[in-house]
C-alpha cells in the first residue's frame, strides 16, 4: 500500500514537469461509471481550450476500462480502484505498462430510499445485510420490511472497493440486485423503500437518503484524512508514460486551477 501511494503522489509531481507538444488528434477514454462525470466535465472544458482535440468517453466499469488499456482499444482507463497485479502481469506480456494518475477521491456511502428512518449502520451490520444474513430492517432498528440489497456488478471498480472494504473481500449474497452503473443503483434505490445500496458521493441527489457508516459521515473531509470507512482514490491508466495530447490532458485533470475544479463541480473530492 505504501508502495502504491507513493508511485502514485510521485507520478503527480512528475507529470508537471514532463510536458511535451499536443499532436492534435483524438482521444479514447473508457472504464469507470463513477469517474465518468468527471471525465465528461474535464473533456468538455479541454475541448473548448483546445478545439483540434475531439474526446470519446464511454463507461461500463473500471475492469472494462482496464481490459480496453491493456488489450490497445482506448488511449486512457479510468478506474474507481487500483489497477490488480494480475492485470498488470497480462498487461506486461502484451507488451504494455499501465501507469497510473490519481485524480480524486471518493467516499462510497450506503444509500436508502428517504423514506428510511435509519440514520446510521455500521461495518459489521453493512457486511451481514450485504452477506444475506440481517434480512428486516426491523433488525438494525428501522421498520418491519424485507431488505431489498442492491450491488454493482462485479465489473465495477466501486464493488471491488465494497467487497474489500465491507465484505472483507467475501462475495455478496446471491439474492442481491446487480446493477451495471452508478446512475442506476439511484434510480434503483429511488423506487424502492426497502431498497439499500451504495456509490460514490458525485452521484448521491435528493431522490435517494445517504447513511454514516460507524456515524462517520462521507464528505470531502473525510474522504482526505480517510476517516470514512469506505473512501478511495479514482484514477486514470494510460498504457505507458503518455504523450502528446494525452499527456496534455492529464496535466490538465490534475492541475489545481484547471481540471481539479471540475472535480468538485462533479460532486467528487479534488486532489489538493
Amino acid at each position: 500500500m505504501g508502495l502504491k501511494n507513493y508511485t502514485v503522489t510521485a507520478l503527480i509531481c512528475a507529470i508537471f514537469f514532463s510536458a511535451g507538444l499536443a499532436m492534435a488528434g483524438n482521444i479514447v477514454i473508457k472504464g469507470s461509471t463513477t469517474v465518468l462525470p468527471i471525465a465528461q466535465k474535464v473533456a468538455e472544458a479541454y475541448m473548448k481550450q483546445n478545439p483540434d482535440v475531439k474526446i470519446s468517453i464511454s463507461g461500463g466499469g473500471s475492469g472494462n476500462g482496464m481490459k480496453a488499456i491493456i488489450d490497445g482499444s482506448t488511449d486512457i482507463a479510468t478506474s474507481s480502484r487500483f489497477i490488480q497485479e494480475k492485470e498488470i502481469k497480462l498487461a506486461v506480456e502484451k507488451g504494455g505498462y499501465p501507469v497510473p494518475f490519481a485524480v480524486a477521491y471518493d467516499c462510497i456511502v450506503p444509500v436508502v430510499h428517504p423514506s428510511n428512518k435509519i440514520e446510521n449502520l455500521t461495518l459489521d451490520q453493512l457486511k451481514a445485510i450485504y452477506k444475506g444474513e440481517i434480512t428486516n430492517w426491523k433488525d438494525v432498528g428501522g421498520t418491519d420490511g424485507k431488505i431489498v440489497v442492491i450491488s454493482r456488478d462485479t465489473s465495477s471498480g466501486t464493488y471491488e472497493v465494497w467487497e474489500e472494504k465491507v465484505l472483507n473481500k467475501e462475495r455478496v449474497f446471491p439474492g442481491a440486485l446487480l446493477q451495471a452503473s452508478s446512475g442506476a443503483v439511484i434510480q434503483a434505490i429511488s423506487k424502492n423503500k426497502n431498497a439499500i445500496g451504495y456509490d460514490g458521493i458525485g452521484y448521491i441527489n435528493e431522490t435517494v437518503k445517504p447513511l454514516t457508516i460507524n456515524s462517520i459521515k462521507g464528505s470531502k473531509e473525510t474522504a482526505l484524512d480517510g476517516s470514512f470507512p469506505v473512501s478511495r482514490a479514482l484514477y486514470v491508466f494510460t498504457n505507458g508514460w503518455p504523450k502528446g495530447d494525452i499527456l496534455n490532458f492529464i496535466n490538465f485533470i490534475i492541475n489545481p486551477e484547471k481540471g481539479q475544479k471540475y472535480v468538485e463541480e462533479a460532486g467528487f473530492v479534488p486532489l489538493y
